[in-house]
């Protein structure tokens, strides 16, 4: 990938900025080929004397951070002039934004754990903020890039006081030093810095204020790709931690992150509520589905860390196929920007909106649907830990988010039209027609395979 990214540099300043479609390309064909080398020639083991550690849990992920990548970035190739899109460095900032989520992924140390962090972080910032001459766009990169500083910080503060506490920076060597010399207040403190850190990327509540600013602002495919690879990366990351290195203190851990989960899922499910814009919606819905997740996590067992797996996957597709159906709906005037601008899409463009009802439908967790199956998986998990009062709460959030979902749906079916749509490029037709298949026949075509596959990378961490 890294080498890969610098050729691409290359062919993107030989070929010049008009020709960015070839480095767009290029770019999803270097994603599509790492995500190959990955699943065709799995590695186990530890190298780079400990910094970086290859297993069944961090292949899965990578996959999915790898194809939710590479999907973003065909997202984006039929209207890259409209958002801002167009230059090369796009998908080469794409590209490396990824190179860091798989250090991330595979992090075994705090050194690298950062380097990776950063690494995607610095990308994103500018991706955030690649329409130059549309303010909305550019303060949303400043936005992301204050607040993601000020998390960066209370990482590396975090990481220092476990460092100091433990005289490790290997999470190996800092599992067994906890081990062997017990819980400390400098140790505890350290580890909520550091949770706080990672609970910035994955946008948890009370960490989740510059979600709904950055989505809005950034450009659609931005948005996608934000919602997408990232998420699951940083959640890797939380449960690599938690599972992995903070296991001698699980009842300590265990409080932040029913405190993130719940938090999360409560006040995502009345903040979207009141929202107008499509995109702010799709910011608290991914707010909201992080607290699902964390409910998994909550357990701290084996079954919980498959649900999250389960869950991040069905996730990665569900947002998938949401953004496809956001960026076919487009008027003379542009992209659809408030729920009200999707009124009659049903009559305009019925299979763009029987796709984006099949996906809401799948986010509230209605069954047969995808989103029934990743709630079912955490909720159990949740169960059998004993935490009633978490899978409780979780439902009732679930049953309020399904007000603003169905809203959505009702303006596209009920309301009448207030323009027409442009046509729907071709990718986009074949990404919902794929990804609305899977959601709905989930239980019959990529269940059973997938609830082994996560089985088996939980199972490498235990």
């Amino acid at each position: 990938m890294a080498v890969g990214a610098l050729a691409l540099l290359l062919v993107g300043i030989v070929v010049n900025k008009e020709k960015s479609s070839l480095v767009n390309w290029l770019a999803i064909g270097l994603l599509i080929a790492t995500g190959l080398l990955v699943v065709l020639q799995p590695a186990d083991g530890i190298i780079f004397n400990g910094l970086f550690i290859a297993d069944g849990f961090a292949r899965y992920m990578k996959v999915l951070v790898i194809g939710g990548a590479a999907l973003a970035l065909i997202l984006g190739l039929s209207n890259a002039e409209e958002n801002g899109i167009h230059k090369y460095e796009y998908a080469i900032l794409a590209v490396l934004a990824t190179l860091g989520m798989m250090v991330m992924v595979s992090a075994n140390d705090l050194m690298s754990l950062y380097v990776g962090l950063e690494l995607q972080s610095l990308a994103l910032y500018v991706m955030a903020a690649i329409k130059r001459d549309d303010s909305r766009a550019t303060e949303a990169g400043l936005k992301y890039f204050v607040l993601g500083a000020l998390s960066s910080g209370m990482l590396l503060y975090g990481a220092s006081l476990v460092y100091g506490f433990t005289g490790h920076t290997n999470l190996s060597e800092i599992v067994i030093a906890i081990s062997n010399e017990g819980r400390s207040v400098g140790l505890i403190f350290g580890m909520v810095f550091l949770l706080a850190g990672v609970a910035f990327k994955i946008s948890a509540v009370p960490f989740h204020m510059w979600t709904p600013d950055v989505y809005e602002g950034a450009p659609t495919p931005v948005t996608a790709f934000f919602a997408m690879a990232p998420k699951v990366a940083a959640m890797t990351l939380m449960v690599r931690l938690v599972m992995d290195t903070f296991s001698p203190i699980t009842s300590d851990w265990q409080q932040i992150v029913i405190f993130l989960s719940i938090a999360s899922m409560v006040l995502a499910a009345f903040a979207a509520i009141g929202q107008s814009s499509i995109k702010r919606l799709i910011a608290y819905s991914s707010i909201g589905h992080v607290g699902f997740a964390l409910v998994g996590l909550s357990s701290g067992t084996q079954v919980g860390v498959e649900g999250v797996a389960i869950y991040m996957a069905i996730y990665v597709g569900m947002t998938v196929a949401l953004f496809a159906c956001l960026l076919s709906l487009r008027t003379e005037k542009g992209y659809v920007e408030t729920i009200e601008d999707l009124a009659g899409a049903s009559k305009t463009r019925p299979f763009v909106a029987a796709v984006m009802a099949i996906v809401m439908f799948s986010l509230i967790g209605l069954p047969p649907l995808a989103g029934f199956f990743a709630k079912w998986q955490v909720f159990l998990a949740a169960i059998e830990a004993n935490l009633y009062v978490l899978a409780v709460i979780g439902m009732l959030a679930s049953a309020i988010s399904a007000f603003y979902y169905l809203r959505v749906v009702k303006v596209m079916y009920f309301d009448e039209p207030r323009s027409d749509f442009i046509a729907v490029p071709g990718e986009l037709n074949i990404i919902m027609a794929v990804f609305s298949f899977l959601i709905v026949t989930y239980f019959f075509t990529v269940g059973n395979p997938l609830s082994a596959l996560a089985h088996n990378a939980a199972g490498s961490l235990f």
